[in-house]
C-alpha cells in the first residue's frame, strides 16, 4: 500500500522552482505511467475490500491520442480511419496491441494478489472492450470484447465463445451480473442472458 502512496505522490509533485498550484497538479503526463497506477489503485482497493466495482477508460473512441511507448507516432482516432490502407491498418493493430498489453498488466496484478484460497483474478470479472467494432465503417457489430478472471469460481476460461450478430451487449452484461450471484431479468436494453 506504501508504494502506491509513494507513487502518487511522486506523480504529485512538481518540478524544483515551480510554485504549487491551488489544485492537485493532476494525472501523470505518461499514459502508460498512469494507466499502471489506476490499475494498482483498483487492485489495491478491491483486494482491501473498499469496493467491489471499478472502471477505468483507457482512451475515448474519438481521442487523438499519441502513445508514443507503442512505437507509433500516429494519432489513436486517425488510425481508427485506417481508409483500407494496410500501412494504416498495421499501425492501428500494433496501437490496439498496446491497449491490450495495459490489460495484461492489470490482470498480471490480479493474479499475484492473494486472495482467499486463489488470488484476486480467480475472484474477479473483468471485462475489456471498445463501443464500436471498425472505426473505419462506424460498424458496432461484431463486437470484440475480453471477459477475464475467473468470478469466485462461477466463470470457466481459455474460451471463445461467439454469439448471434446484432446481440446487444446488455445481454453480457446480465450474464456476468449472474455470475457475480446478482440475479436480474434485464439489463438495459437486454433480451436474456448470454451463456457465458
Amino acid at each position: 500500500m506504501r508504494e502506491i502512496e509513494r507513487r502518487v505522490e511522486l506523480a504529485g509533485q512538481m518540478p524544483a522552482g515551480m510554485k504549487l498550484p491551488d489544485a492537485p497538479v493532476g494525472i501523470p503526463t505518461d499514459f502508460e505511467t498512469h494507466a499502471k497506477l489506476m490499475f494498482d489503485l483498483q487492485a489495491l482497493a478491491w483486494q482491501a475490500e473498499v469496493t467491489r466495482v471499478a472502471t477505468f477508460m483507457l482512451a475515448h473512441e474519438v481521442s487523438n491520442a499519441v502513445y508514443p511507448n507503442s512505437g507509433i507516432r500516429d494519432p489513436f482516432h486517425n488510425l481508427s480511419h485506417h481508409s483500407g490502407v494496410q500501412a494504416n491498418k498495421d499501425k492501428f493493430a500494433v496501437l490496439n496491441r498496446y491497449h491490450v498489453s495495459m490489460l495484461a498488466y492489470l490482470l498480471e496484478r490480479l493474479k499475484k494478489t492473494p486472495d482467499g484460497e486463489g488470488n484476486l483474478l480467480d475472484n474477479s470479472l473483468v471485462l475489456y472492450g471498445s463501443g464500436i467494432s471498425d472505426g473505419n465503417e462506424h460498424n458496432h457489430d461484431p463486437l470484440p470484447v475480453v471477459l477475464a478472471g475467473g468470478a469466485g469460481g462461477s466463470l470457466k476460461g481459455n474460451r471463445h465463445l461467439e454469439f448471434e450478430r446484432k446481440t446487444t451487449m446488455a445481454n453480457l452484461h446480465v450474464a456476468m451480473l449472474d455470475k457475480l450471484g446478482i440475479e436480474t431479468q434485464r439489463f438495459g436494453d437486454s433480451t436474456g442472458a448470454l451463456a457465458i
